[in-house]
Parts: structure tokens; sequence; C-alpha cells
């Protein structure tokens, strides 16, 4: 659907090294009725999707940690983050892709998803959708170490942890991710699996 507050939108592509990040330049239709030259930066990496596995007997979650370099640029010391298992939608829909990136990343392999919600995680300068998934998983869905893919440079330890503990470390700032909180007080909001107090 077509914006009528938006025209003579252009596009400049700055680099297309990694991903692609762009140039917009628009005019934009102010409340006052006039029109506002703008310019903004818009950073496309395509969309991902997210998901927290839990075991509803064991009271547990499966975590990813890994080292990631904007947090380290940013004055994260170690570069280390603790994030829930996710991976970018390439060609595929984003139930494929999180069932795939869940073997890679953790080794567990799921057949059942819950989609919860998607979400523009930084809509001042990425453009990414991410689709959020829950999962129940067992011992059983075990079927490799995880790590993630060697190909992609990933080298990701897999925590598991007592729903209580993950929640007491957003509170620390040891989980300072914003998907892994999101699905992690989505879960303690809607009593899947009940944190003691």
């Amino acid at each position: 659907m077509q914006n009528s507050k938006v025209r003579n939108l252009k596009t400049e592509v700055l680099s297309d090294n990694w991903y692609t990040l762009r140039k917009v330049t628009f005019e934009y239709l102010k409340k006052d009725g006039t029109w506002e030259l703008q310019s903004r930066e818009a950073y496309d990496r395509g969309n991902g999707a997210t998901i927290l596995l839990y075991n509803k007997i064991n009271r547990t979650v499966i975590l990813t940690k890994q080292f990631r370099i904007p947090t380290y640029v940013n004055g994260n010391d170690s570069g280390m983050l603790i994030e829930s298992c996710a991976g970018l939608l390439d060609e595929n829909n984003a139930e494929d892709c999180i069932k795939r990136e869940t073997e890679e990343e953790t080794g567990y392999k799921i057949s059942a998803v819950e989609k919860i919600f998607e979400v523009y995680m930084s809509p001042g300068s990425v453009t990414e959708i991410v689709h959020f998934f829950i999962a129940e998983y067992s011992k059983s869905m075990k079927v490799g170490e995880g790590g993630g893919a060697h190909d992609e440079q990933e080298e990701i330890e897999v925590m598991e942890l007592k729903i209580d503990k993950a929640i007491q470390m957003i509170a620390s700032g040891e989980i300072k991710d914003g998907k892994t909180i999101m699905l992690l007080q989505y879960i303690q909001l809607k009593g899947i699996l009940l944190v003691n107090n």
C-alpha cells in the first residue's frame, strides 16, 4: 500500500559488502501540510527467526552463547552474548529456517514449533522483521552437539538453564539480548514455565 505522505523516494547503495546499506532520500508530508526533505540510512540484512526451547518437566530453557563484534565495539568487554537460537531466513520460510537453525546451533531436532509474533527489532535503522517461536524439547530430541555452522564461522556454546536462573540473569545484566529477553518474558507471562518467587 502506497503511503500518501511520502513522495520522490530515491535510494543510493552505500555498501553491498556483507548485506546492503542504503541511503534513502524522500519528502515527507508533515502535519502542518508542508513537505520536508529527509534522508535516512537503512541496513537490509533480510528477515530472521528466533526460538526459545523449553522443557516443562525440568523447567529449563536452551540458550546459546557466542561472540558478537558489535557488542564488543560498544563496550561489552568479552564480546560474548547469551541469546536465544536465531538465524536469517534466506530463501526459506520462517518455520523451516528456525527448525534448521535449532539443529545447527543447539543440536536439538524439533518438529513442532509455535509462532508467537513478528517484530521489527530496530526500526530506526534496520529493515529486518524477526519471527518469534517457542517449542518444547526433550533429551530424546538431541541429535548432535550443535555449535553452529563452521562455514558461517560460528562457534556457539549451548546452555541449558533453569527458567528461574534465566529470568534472574535478565535482572543481573548477564542476559542483554532483546529477542532473548522478550522470549523469556513471554513464557513467564503466559505461565508456560511457572517461575518461583
